[in-house]
C-alpha cells in the first residue's frame, strides 16, 4: 500500500469513530433537546474534533500537535459543520441526511485540508 493510501485509510478509520461520536451528540442535541440542526451539528462536531485532531496528528500524519494547528483545523471544520447545518435548517433536511451529508463532505474536505494545510510537512 502506498504511503498516501495508508494515510487515507488511517484517516477513514479515525473518521468512522469521529463520525459515531459526532452522530450521537448531534442526534442527542437535535432530537433529544430540540436544538436547531445548525447548532446541534456544531456541538456534535466540537465534541468529536478533539479526538480526531489528536488521533490524526499521531497516527495518520505523525505530526507535532500545536494550538495553532488545532485552531486551524477546528475553524475550518467548524465553519463547514455550521454551514451544512444551516443549509439543513433552511431546506428542512431530515437529521440523518444532515449527519450523513456532513460526514461525507468532511471526509474529503477534511483529509485534503489536514494534509495540505494543518499537518503539512514543513519545507526545510
Amino acid at each position: 500500500m502506498k504511503p498516501q493510501q495508508k494515510q487515507f485509510a488511517s484517516y477513514v478509520v479515525i473518521g468512522a469513530i469521529n463520525t459515531l461520536i459526532h452522530g450521537v451528540v448531534f442526534l442527542t442535541f437535535h432530537v433529544g433537546l430540540g436544538i436547531s440542526q445548525a447548532y446541534s451539528n456544531l456541538c456534535g462536531f466540537s465534541v468529536a474534533v478533539s479526538f480526531s485532531f489528536y488521533a490524526n496528528s499521531r497516527y495518520t500524519f505523525n505530526a507535532k500537535r500545536s494550538w495553532s494547528r488545532y485552531l486551524r483545523f477546528v475553524a475550518f471544520m467548524g465553519l463547514l459543520s455550521l454551514a451544512i447545518g444551516h443549509l439543513a435548517d433552511l431546506y428542512l433536511f431530515p437529521p440523518l441526511v444532515t449527519w450523513v451529508l456532513f460526514s461525507a463532505i468532511s471526509l474529503a474536505c477534511g483529509f485534503l485540508y489536514s494534509k495540505r494545510i494543518v499537518f503539512r510537512e514543513s519545507r526545510s
